[in-house]
């Protein structure tokens, strides 16, 4: 299983390229997961469902299962944050898995950057970005346009690592 990141600032407009990213990539004939870090607390389950019961009970562990989709929910109580290699070990086998955030972890990451965001460039510090996605020009890794879904995937599959 290869691995790639998509990092950059809030409001790059991260999520959005990976919408688009994703089905360019599974037309290409590529199996395609993703994991998605968030920064602040957040939750799937709803209060007043009985797995969301399950969990305020004290339940390590909630899986929940029906015929279209069945989602695991493991609390920390406590415990430190699962690292990155951590999760991979979870996900089903795939081609790809696309990672969204984890900006600070060691995996290949192509940058998502957008100039109206005033924010600065993230590769000039992180030797794991080894490519870009913008809509300015920079002059030191391969670069494709911010709104160029087809050569992002070209980057995403020449520089994707195989997970360790």
């Amino acid at each position: 299983m290869k691995v790639i990141g998509l990092a950059g600032w809030s409001g790059a407009g991260k999520t959005t390229l990976m919408k688009r990213l994703i089905p360019a990539l599974i037309a290409r004939g590529v199996s395609v997961s993703t994991i998605k870090h968030a920064h602040h607390a957040f939750d799937v389950d709803v209060p007043g469902k009985d797995s969301w019961e399950h969990r305020q009970a004290g339940a390590a562990q909630v899986l929940v299962s029906s015929a279209n989709r069945w989602a695991l929910m493991s609390e920390h109580r406590g415990a430190p944050e699962p690292t990155l290699a951590f999760l991979l070990t979870r996900m089903n086998p795939v081609d790809l898995v696309i990672i969204e955030g984890f900006k600070r972890e060691d995996h290949p990451k192509i940058e998502v950057h957008r100039a109206a965001n005033g924010k600065p460039w993230l590769h000039p510090e992180d030797p794991r970005i080894v490519a870009v996605a913008a809509d300015v020009a920079q002059s030191r890794l391969p670069q494709a346009a911010l709104d160029d879904v087809e050569a992002v995937a070209t980057l995403v599959l020449r520089f994707a690592e195989q997970a360790r």
